[in-house]
Order: structure tokens, then sequence, then C-alpha cells
């Protein structure tokens, strides 16, 4: 019976503690939270961080890969080249 008396107890703290543990959170739920990277900021850098890695993958691709010289990924000619390569049937 004490093993019995035991787990009821067991049970009963249990529960004492999600109630207390409910009343604690229930002040929180009004707090307004500051960001410290606002959202709009967040975009920029993602999208940033998405040009530079395509820059990044076309400098590897052309200069590394491609035997190109790195600088020219940024002239136009080259990329009219690639979109009448890519346009051609």
């Amino acid at each position: 019976m004490s093993v019995n008396n035991s787990n009821q107890e067991a049970v009963k703290t249990r529960e004492q503690l999600n109630k207390e543990r409910s009343h604690e959170e229930a002040p929180r739920k009004g707090r307004i939270r500051i960001r410290l990277i606002p959202i709009w900021l967040r975009v920029i850098i993602v999208a940033l961080l998405i040009f530079l890695s395509v820059m990044a993958g076309a400098a590897v691709g052309y200069g590394v890969l491609g035997n190109g010289e790195v600088k020219d990924i940024f002239s136009k000619s080259t990329w009219m080249h690639v979109v009448d390569l890519v346009e051609k049937e």
C-alpha cells in the first residue's frame, strides 16, 4: 500500500506543479516582445545573402569550372550569351 500512496502523492505533486506553472505563465501572455533584428531588416539580409550566394555560385561556375575569368560574370555580354544559349531551340 505504501507504493500506491507514494504514486498518488507523486500524481498530486505533478498536478500541483502544473497548476503552479499555469499560474506563473498567465502574466507573461500580455508581455510585448522586442526583437533584436526587425522583420524588415531580416528580409533585406536574406535577400542580400541570396544575391551574394548566386554571385558566388556564378563566379565559381564560370571562373573555376568553366575556365573563364571571374570578372566576366559582371559583364552584360556574358549574360546575354547565356540567355541566347538558353532560349535557342
